[in-house]
């Protein structure tokens, strides 16, 4: 028992492994929940679901469902399973980082952003949301975010999966080349 505290305690896992698990849990929520893993549509879900509440008129289209109509809306505004994974990586991470005992707040202060984008925490924040805002944008175009599409749509083979995939590394260097040229 305490050769399993110690391990799940470590800072980092190996990667085979943490592959293994996350080709179980995938495998695990297609059989048994059958749903993908997929946590894109969760701040979607959520934005509907508080803005029907806060202005249902605004909120009253096809893409969060017409109130009273017969039209099935793109994103559920409720709490849906992306939501509750969501949740869940959420109150994971904090766990693991608290079991391996490396949890605390940051500021985004990692030296190399730091090099590049001066010492303001500000401009780090500003950059990190807006990049943030263009992959979900992303996300909404190709159909699904890296849990969804690249890990589950990988899982299954789906060669929009593997598209994705090779865009995002490829779109992924070409912005750090963009960003850090040769400083890195």
């Amino acid at each position: 028992m305490n050769q399993i505290k110690s391990f799940i305690s470590k800072e980092s896992w190996s990667p085979y492994l943490a592959g293994i698990v996350l080709g179980t849990v995938g495998l695990l929520t297609v059989l048994l929940a059958n749903t993908l893993l997929g946590a894109s549509g969760a701040f979607e879900s959520i934005a509907g679901l508080i803005g029907k509440k806060i202005a249902p008129s605004v909120f009253s289209n096809v893409y969060w469902g017409v109130e009273g109509g017969r039209a099935m809306p793109v994103i559920r505004p409720e709490i849906t399973w992306s939501v509750i994974l969501l949740v869940g990586v959420f109150i994971g991470g904090t766990l693991a980082a608290l079991s391996s005992r490396t949890f605390k707040f940051r500021f985004n202060d990692d030296t190399q952003w730091k090099r590049i984008f001066g010492p303001q925490p500000w401009k780090r924040w500003v950059l990190g949301f807006l990049g943030a805002i263009i992959v979900a944008y992303g996300a909404g175009i190709a159909g699904g975010c890296t849990s969804g599409l690249a890990i589950s749509g990988g899982m299954l083979f789906v060669p929009a999966a593997f598209l994705f995939m090779a865009g995002f590394m490829v779109s992924g260097i070409i912005t750090i080349l963009i960003v850090y040229g040769r400083r890195y």
